[in-house]
């Protein structure tokens, strides 16, 4: 387990891709022993980026994410220090091959947002605004039951999450502003989609 804050989405790859090597699974609570208590931003991040890989198109597979990622929006939310995940939660498990292959296909878009982000108006990212972050995850886990009954729609969302956890990973108050105003527009979609299925 590494101690240093994690501050770019190739670094939190980086140390999901190294748990992939340790054994033929990965369970939730191998990534909460390995990433610690550092920062909510990974692992707001890390379920939402999941989502958009195969691994998002088994049944059932978004809603459960939707469901975890909600869990520690809502501990954001409350200003807790440390991750908590009920004991069932931390012993779902992905095979280390299909977290190799899901992080290996994030690479490129790992890059991308690295290269695109950078510390600017930090103060966007905490305090007050860590509540108004949380709030807007919350309301858009809610909408992935729904749409994950529509081929990729779920993913509208979930991209809309991983924006906002990569905000807060990077601390990047310019990306919460965009993040949260993709997130009035991936709402919408949602919804529209919905209510048109």
């Amino acid at each position: 387990m590494t101690d240093h804050e994690l501050a770019s989405v190739s670094e939190v790859l980086g140390e999901l891709d190294e748990l992939s090597t340790h054994g033929d699974t990965v369970r939730v609570a191998d990534v909460l022993d390995d990433f610690g208590g550092r920062s909510f931003g990974p692992f707001i991040m890390i379920p939402a980026l999941l989502e958009m890989t195969p691994v998002g198109g088994i049944p059932g597979v978004p809603t459960a994410l939707a469901l975890i990622i909600a869990l520690i929006a809502v501990q954001l939310l409350l200003s807790r220090d440390h991750v908590w995940m009920p004991d069932f939660v931390q012993q779902r498990a992905v095979g280390s091959r299909k977290l190799h292959k899901a992080v290996q296909k994030l690479r490129g878009v790992g890059e991308f947002l690295d290269r695109h982000s950078e510390g600017r108006l930090e103060r966007l990212t905490e305090g007050p605004a860590i509540k108004v972050i949380a709030i807007a995850i919350i309301a858009l886990c809610c909408t992935v039951p729904p749409l994950e009954f529509l081929p990729f729609a779920s993913t509208i969302p979930m991209l809309a999450i991983a924006i906002l956890g990569l905000a807060l990973t990077v601390r990047d108050g310019a990306l919460v502003l965009g993040s949260l105003v993709f997130t009035l527009i991936a709402t919408t979609l949602g919804i529209a989609a919905y209510l048109n299925a």
